[in-house]
């Protein structure tokens, strides 16, 4: 039995840059890679998928059969293996969870081809490269950035965003720009108007302006934070492949 751990990926700034004619969305983003990580028991040669959370309870409708990204790894990786995933990165979160989870699979298969790990989910392929880099296209052009040492605090909201339906909203909303730096914030407050609350608890406790984390539902700033549902992280360099 082997542990990895599956880093979370912040998503520092998002622009969609366009609308391919499959109705994939392109972006040009910022990621960074954070220290707060789900953990992996990978046993090579068995099959089969549990999702737990960190006392060890089952977690129901995460795991949909043939769809989990974990799954997907496997398939593309060409391995066989029994996978437990204990969770700390909420699912819905704006976080990358289940795309780390995925790539933290192919790191253990030593799997590094960062375009085809984009094929079975848009942040693969960053969370396979880990570190700090520049993200475009549908996230499968990963340029690696210099590693910088920051501290950031993230509200997690208890509600989550679906990310297909973030997507929606902003097409509908004809594409606006956002202010902050996320172009997806508008479309994500349309979808779950109660993400404003988490907002402003954090924003008005802090003094700064949150940022929303990818499609959301995770609000950020800088610096260290701490409070009542907020995780305090900070960036770290490429993940390694085994605890």
């Amino acid at each position: 039995m082997i542990e990895a751990s599956a880093p979370a990926k912040l998503t520092l700034s998002l622009r969609i840059t366009g609308v391919r004619p499959d109705g994939y969305h392109t972006v040009d983003a910022e990621m960074v890679t954070l220290d707060f990580s789900d953990r992996l028991e990978i046993v090579a040669g068995k099959s089969g998928l549990r999702m737990l959370d960190e006392t060890g309870n089952e977690l129901h409708g995460v795991a949909r059969p043939g769809q989990n990204l974990v799954e997907r790894a496997l398939a593309l990786c060409g391995q066989l293996a029994q996978v437990t995933v204990y969770k700390r990165i909420p699912v819905g979160a704006g976080l990358g969870g289940g795309s780390a989870d995925a790539a933290a699979v192919l790191r253990w298969a030593r799997f590094g081809d960062t375009s085809a790990a984009a094929s079975i989910g848009a942040d693969v392929a960053f969370c396979l490269a880990g570190g700090r880099a520049r993200v475009r296209g549908i996230g499968e052009i990963v340029d690696p950035l210099p590693y910088v040492c920051e501290q950031y605090t993230l509200q997690l909201s208890p509600v989550g965003c679906d990310t297909a339906a973030v997507y929606a909203a902003w097409d509908d909303l004809g594409g606006p720009a956002g202010e902050h730096g996320n172009d997806l914030e508008a479309a994500a407050l349309r979808v779950v108007p109660e993400l404003a609350v988490w907002r402003d608890r954090l924003g008005d406790s802090t003094g700064m302006t949150p940022h929303l984390a990818g499609s959301g539902s995770t609000w950020f700033v800088a610096g260290a934070h701490p409070g009542q549902g907020r995780i305090v992280a900070t960036t770290t360099e490429a993940a390694a492949a085994t605890l």
